[in-house]
């Protein structure tokens, strides 16, 4: 890290939509006086179905605008993005500010706490068929059965609806799915579904744990900044949403989950 940085400047959270918002929630909950700058991609939204190429290309773009910003800290607050784009952003980002994602985090718990566990994993077809679960997990050597599937029609219907009824639908068919039956737990691989978490549960009609990696990346957050004498222990936790293409799920997504009006600034990615 540059010497240069202070406890006072931002924490940079990006995601192609409201998923990423758990994610803030999360943080403000550990970090109540970290100033939060939120880039929700929403004209590029879902990440899920978009090459690699191209989220590396978007996440990139965010990246620059977040270190205008002086953001000290960027979050990819999307597996997708975590695992198309992660490397290349860090590259890209060098010393000037710390970068993590929402990945290995969830690979550390699952290490701590899921030791010869039957895990179970819905994401988005990127987040899928990129295999970095399994791949992060084989290399620990960690004795877990994963089980994953790409339920990628959820993140465009949580963005579209929110925490409605029809999603019921969706999960009927996905969950239904072999690969997510006799498992011991079901890994939310997309920071979209833990807005549906009630929902997932009652689907399952019997006891099963849900991972959410919210609460676990903002922990994560937490101790990476305390680590380089980074936390903020005088702000207010001022918060500032940039969206590349306006929403109105997006903005009642965002005043849900804070409790708050907020304000939403136009930053489309390319003019």
């Amino acid at each position: 890290m540059k010497p240069n940085h202070s406890p006072s400047q931002p924490i940079g959270i990006f995601d192609s939509g409201i998923g990423g918002l758990t994610v803030a929630h999360a943080l403000v909950k550990y970090l109540p006086k970290e100033n939060i700058i939120y880039f929700g991609d929403t004209a590029h939204l879902p990440y899920g179905d978009k090459s690699t190429a191209a989220i590396q290309a978007y996440a990139v773009k965010i990246a620059h605008m977040l270190l205008q910003q002086e953001c000290k800290l960027i979050l990819i607050a999307c597996n997708s993005a975590s695992a198309a784009a992660y490397e290349l952003v860090k590259e890209y980002i060098g010393s000037k500010a710390i970068v993590m994602n929402v990945i290995d985090p969830t690979i550390r718990l699952l290490k701590d706490k899921y030791t010869a566990k039957r895990i179970g994993l819905i994401g988005t077809r990127q987040t899928v068929n990129s295999h970095i679960y399994k791949k992060k997990i084989d290399d620990l050597n960690l004795d877990i059965q994963l089980s994953s599937y790409a339920t990628n029609l959820l993140a465009a219907a949580i963005e579209e609806f929110g925490n409605h009824h029809v999603i019921d639908s969706l999960l009927e068919v996905y969950l239904a799915h072999p690969d997510l039956q006799n498992i011991d737990a079901l890994l939310l691989a997309c920071t979209h579904y833990p807005v549906i978490k009630e929902r997932i549960l009652e689907h399952y009609k019997k006891p099963i744990e849900i991972i959410d990696s919210s609460e676990i990346v903002a922990q994560a957050v937490k101790k990476q900044l305390e680590k380089n004498n980074l936390l903020n222990a005088n702000g207010t936790s001022i918060k500032h949403f940039y969206v590349s293409d306006y929403t109105e799920s997006f903005a009642a997504n965002a005043k849900l989950f804070f409790g708050e009006d907020i304000t939403l600034e136009h930053y489309p990615l390319w003019d």
